[in-house]
């Protein structure tokens, strides 16, 4: 009873401090009613009505400059915000980097319109907005990371390999102006390709029911892969309900086009598991340690 309370009461404290990622109405998809957004069993939320984030800054006496963007997974249509999102900001924080929960666009009714590329453009939002605060945080803005889990890795590796791209509902101010480039990406059992080892629920989510060979292979980002992309640290295990070929092809890529990844697939685990990985799997949060700290 008393770890309830405790996980009602951080949920609260984030509920009152969660900020908004744009200012003014968001681009891309219209706002839904008042009252829209759900909070499910598991602290799941979805139908998202604005898209916010909530900020983890480094205790000053450990604060080593880095910064980790992170964004929940579930599939497109809900987003697990504990335990893939609060959880990995207080593991963070506990080693001297900043944390930024994101609370991006998703919704499993396809009437809201949160289709790629909404998300896209809230996860690109954070990235900025993190380099706009980073002078107020202690954040070096040359060591801003994304970390994301199955879809919220999806998309974590989205903005790895499209920063690049431009969408005329950018560049409306000047937190826009700013890069949106990770200098490093920590994908956890994520979702990679939009194709046949990929992840149906999340790309129809993410995609629509029917999207165009174009923009299937626009969103299957080991096929996006190029040189000059930031470290990356890859998570799954051969067991995992999300192919693990989704994270070996993008290590693959990696290899190919001479990015640094590192990649470790455990033999079982399963998936969605966050920071508590039973057996085996439960040694690989050490794992994500040392390499932040290489």
């Amino acid at each position: 009873m008393k770890s309830a309370f405790a996980l009602l009461a951080l949920v609260m404290t984030a509920a009152a401090d969660w900020e908004p990622l744009w200012t003014g109405e968001a681009p891309g998809a219209k706002r839904p009613a008042a009252g829209t957004e759900k909070v499910n069993d598991g602290w799941r939320y979805t139908d998202i009505e604005v898209p916010q984030y909530f900020a983890y800054p480094a205790p000053k006496d450990k604060n080593t400059g880095k910064a980790v963007v992170i964004f929940p997974g579930g599939g497109y249509g809900i987003l697990a915000m504990n335990h893939e999102g609060h959880d990995y900001a207080k593991w963070l924080n506990e080693r001297g980097i900043t944390g930024v929960v994101v609370k991006y666009r998703v919704s499993g009714k396809a009437d809201f319109g949160y289709q790629f590329p909404v998300p896209f453009l809230d996860a690109r939002r954070a990235i900025r907005t993190v380099r706009a605060r980073a002078a107020e945080w202690g954040v070096d803005p040359n060591k801003v990371g994304v970390m994301g889990s199955s879809a919220g890795g999806h998309l974590a590796s989205l903005c790895t390999t499209r920063s690049g791209d431009s969408f005329p509902e950018e560049g409306k101010d000047e937190i826009d102006k700013l890069s949106c480039k990770p200098d490093f990406s920590i994908l956890i059992y994520p979702v990679i390709s939009m194709g046949g080892t990929g992840h149906s629920g999340s790309r129809n989510n993410l995609l629509g029911a029917n999207p165009s060979p174009e923009l299937l292979e626009k969103c299957s980002t080991e096929k996006q892969v190029s040189k000059g992309l930031g470290r990356v640290f890859l998570l799954t295990t051969a067991d995992d309900g999300v192919d693990c070929r989704n994270s070996l092809d993008f290590a693959a890529a990696c290899k190919a086009h001479g990015v640094p990844a590192s990649l470790f697939q455990f033999e079982s685990g399963g998936h969605g598991y966050g920071m508590n990985g039973k057996g085996d799997l439960a040694v690989w949060p050490t794992l994500l340690d040392a390499w932040l700290k290489d």
